[in-house]
């Protein structure tokens, strides 16, 4: 595993635990060149899982756009890492219970916005605008106020 720091791909195990309700295993790990300790881990690939693009187009399943996604709503908003990950967490155990072996994007998005509804609007808002292709001020105001009206 390499370093997300420096690069380096000699690194050590430091903890094994359990997560996700036994479904996958946290490792802690650290770095033997710069010393620092980062996070990996590891799961059960049952399937793989494709997902259908909006112009038909289909690639494999990739958690990394779901969580760019979510990091770029929530830039400078007040979402802790761990919320970050719970969402994108549950984003994925939601897609992978669909238990298809192909999935629109329009689900994933659909899965990410519910989730960033409940946990800030304005990062909602945000995800949303890029999601959606807001085209104008309007679109804007018009999901400004349906949040408003809930």
């Amino acid at each position: 595993m390499k370093c997300p720091y420096c690069n380096e791909d000699n690194t050590k195990v430091i903890d094994s635990r359990p997560a996700e309700e036994n479904s996958a295993i946290r490792r802690r790990r650290q770095c033997e060149n710069c010393g620092k300790r980062f996070t990996t881990y590891e799961k059960l690939e049952t399937m793989p899982l494709m997902v259908v693009k909006k112009d038909g187009t289909r690639e494999v399943y990739d958690r990394s756009k779901i969580e760019a996604g979510i990091l770029r709503s929530c830039h400078k908003r007040p979402v802790s890492p761990q919320q970050i990950d719970a969402l994108i967490d549950e984003v994925e155990a939601n897609v992978f219970n669909l238990e298809e072996k192909e999935v629109a994007t329009s689900v994933i998005g659909e899965l990410v916005m519910a989730g960033l509804k409940e946990l800030d609007e304005v990062a909602y808002v945000r995800f949303a605008s890029v999601y959606r292709e807001f085209k104008d001020v309007n679109t804007f105001i018009d999901e400004i106020g349906k949040l408003l009206k809930k």
